[in-house]
């Protein structure tokens, strides 16, 4: 580069630097917004300053120092580092912060990381500096920065449905701030672009992967104090290629981020100009050909302010505002939660705090901390994501078990039921000292970037492990048993068992109610056999040979009406005489089912064949038609002669009768 080209350049980024605050000022377009701050708190505003490249810039990895270096191991996580020449060795001298992760979703070990590439600490000129890996983190390719010598900051990315990255740039387009949008059909390894997509200082961008008619749309806002665009939203619906006009967001919310909920809504989150956390719906910017609008606001209280500047970060930010959507499908489906780092009253500096609304952003819970030490320590670079299962997971930088302010930690922690509860904080990775490895500014960047699955998170973050600033992809697996071993190795050892093979172990799929276990064996439901195929599991089932979804069983006695001859009887047939309790007399007498002449309990016995139970026969071992005197071995009472008297009388009167009769008739 000539000299004359040398001192143009910085004639021109030193106009531009001088006017940049004053302009600032007079972009406030609409008469709805916030008063304007006071020169006092635009100073405290921070925005990217834009510089020329040395003239000495070096080359992003040719014929550059290196150094061996090894993943960063701390327990059982594992940090690689993303910024390595091909060889995978560090590269000494250069400095990367503020990265961004992309993951493809249908093959999600084609992950692409992008950064703010600085390829000599002696200047802050950055560019997009950007690498991918195809075996889902373990080893990464950095093919250097997506146009060499052309100044780039703030790196978002992201991946649509069908597994393409987008890369949204913050550069300088006739001489002030605009972002560019760089699409990678191929995994990470090319980019097309840069597309126009308007833009400012501090932009998040997000693409719709819901099912709604927003599918593929790409949202973008920004900061718009530093922008020279009408707005500070926009929105593509040609997959990144072109972008509509930018259009307001009430309130002008800042150093935030997007999330859009099942419905395919939009929820822009950050901090408006009187320093209250808003956030802003859209329901129209999914519906190609409107302009969106924004039909409900609300401003939320996290428990403190969101800060620029502090010990461990002191020309950054100490985190920006998160906001994500429950794509579960399960009990907390579209539930929306907001979290960031942000200094609660009080000598703590800061602390991370959490919100939900349950109801579509309209109601937010009142805050609570997710972070365990509420000493004078700092919680910075607070981020979130969910998984698809509905998990929230949150990291952050604590310098609270560290040697000092200068030191810090990277912690998680996670909630499965919506953000009530959380799981104990731990430390992911040794300490760092994030005040070391500064290029020609005193900041490790403004944000770390997390994306979730079921099984875990996957973080791109800033350390200095190597006494330079360096960007790490950590795969922070989960221990859903809290046996101390990922999820993963304690199924491969033997020490869990997956028997529906969603790589969760089974005991997790039943404590955390993914997983149904109706009788309490360990074994998940959709792993038991079920005979009858009617959606209920053999062992819980109250009729395995005929289907009964319905499982009713009206006498409770454990067999299902279809199955249970007496279903009205609990037991069923006391006396096992085959007759149901319900449909008999008798229930305790096996050998009657009705009282008969002698009652439940005696046998109806006739010894003389004479129609008369034993019970009530007078003379049991005769025909009681007719009394024999030796009936029963006594002698027959008075009465009991009179009626074997008239009995015999009665019986030749009819006998002479029938036999005058009968000679009657052959006289004829």
């Amino acid at each position: 580069m000539s000299l004359h080209r040398v001192v143009s350049l910085f004639v021109f980024w030193t106009v531009v630097l001088s006017i940049g605050p004053v302009l600032a000022q007079h972009q406030r377009a609409d008469t709805d917004d916030p008063a304007p701050m006071s020169p006092a708190e635009l100073s405290k505003m921070h925005r990217e300053e834009a510089v020329p490249p040395p003239a000495d810039l070096p080359k992003t990895q040719e014929h550059r120092e290196t150094a061996a270096r090894d993943p960063v191991v701390y327990w059982r996580f594992t940090s690689y580092q993303v910024n390595v020449n091909i060889s995978g060795n560090d590269i000494v001298g250069d400095a990367a912060n503020e990265p961004s992760i992309a993951i493809d979703p249908t093959n999600p070990d084609n992950i692409v990381i992008g950064w703010r590439q600085f390829n000599t600490i002696n200047s802050n000129f950055r560019q997009a500096g950007w690498a991918y890996s195809h075996d889902g983190g373990e080893t990464w390719r950095f093919p250097g920065v997506l146009q060499p010598g052309v100044f780039r900051s703030d790196p978002v990315l992201d991946s649509d449905a069908e597994g393409n990255f987008y890369y949204y740039s913050l550069g300088i387009r006739y001489n002030d701030y605009s972002n560019d949008m760089f699409i990678s059909r191929d995994s990470g390894l090319s980019w097309e672009g840069p597309f126009y997509g308007c833009g400012g200082d501090k932009e998040w961008m997000v693409v719709d992967r819901t099912e709604s008619i927003g599918c593929g749309h790409i949202y973008a806002q920004w900061d718009r104090r530093n922008t020279p665009c009408p707005g500070d939203f926009t929105r593509s619906t040609d997959g990144g290629y072109s972008f509509m006009e930018a259009v307001n967001v009430p309130g002008r919310p800042f150093w935030g981020t997007i999330t859009v909920d099942p419905n395919g809504d939009v929820f822009v989150a950050g901090v408006n100009s009187d320093g209250n956390i808003r956030v802003a719906r859209s329901t129209d910017a999914k519906e190609i050909g409107v302009v969106p609008t924004f039909d409900q606001i609300a401003d939320v209280d996290l428990g403190g302010v969101v800060t620029v500047g502090g010990a461990p970060n002191p020309g950054g930010l100490l985190g920006q505002v998160w906001i994500a959507s429950d794509h579960s499908g399960g009990p907390t489906h579209g539930n929306l939660y907001l979290l960031a780092s942000v200094n609660p009253p009080g000598p703590d500096p800061l602390d991370v705090k959490f919100s939900r609304s349950v109801n579509g952003g309209v109601n937010w819970s009142a805050p609570i901390t997710v972070n365990s030490d509420f000493g004078d320590n700092w919680q910075w670079f607070g981020t979130m994501s969910v998984a698809p299962n509905g998990r929230i997971d949150v990291i952050w930088n604590d310098t609270g078990f560290a040697s000092g302010s200068d030191y810090s930690q990277v912690f998680y922690s996670s909630s499965s039921d919506g953000g009530v509860t959380w799981s104990p904080n731990h430390p992911v990775t040794p300490a760092f000292n994030s005040l070391v490895g500064w290029p020609q500014q005193n900041k490790l960047g403004d944000y770390y970037h997390m994306i979730s699955d079921d099984r875990g998170a996957n973080l791109a973050y800033a350390a200095t492990f190597n006494g330079s600033q360096d960007v790490y992809f950590l795969r922070i697996s989960i221990d859903c048993n809290q046996n101390g071993y990922d999820d993963e190795e304690d199924i491969i050892e033997g020490r869990s068992n997956d028997c529906n093979e969603n790589e969760i172990p089974d005991e997790c799929d039943i404590s955390e109610e993914t997983s149904a276990d109706c009788s309490a064996n360990g074994i998940p439901d959709e792993c038991e056999p079920d005979s009858d195929d009617d959606a209920v599991v053999d062992s819980c089932d109250n009729c395995i040979t005929t289907p009964n979804t319905d499982q009713a069983d009206q006498d409770f006695d454990g067999k299902g009406d279809v199955c249970d001859p007496c279903p009205l009887d609990s037991p069923d047939d006391y006396d096992g005489d085959g007759a149901c309790n319900s449909d008999e007399e008798c229930p305790l007498d096996p050998d009657k089912t009705s009282p008969g002449q002698c009652g439940c309990g005696t046998p109806d016995t006739d010894d003389d064949g004479d129609g008369v139970a034993n019970c009530i026969d007078l003379c049991p071992g005769a025909d009681d038609a007719v009394f024999a005197p030796e009936c029963d071995g006594r002698i027959p009472t008075v009465s009991e002669w009179g009626i074997v008297v008239m009995t015999m009388l009665l019986l030749t009167a009819g006998k002479i009768y029938f036999s005058r009769g009968r000679n009657m008739y052959a006289a004829r």
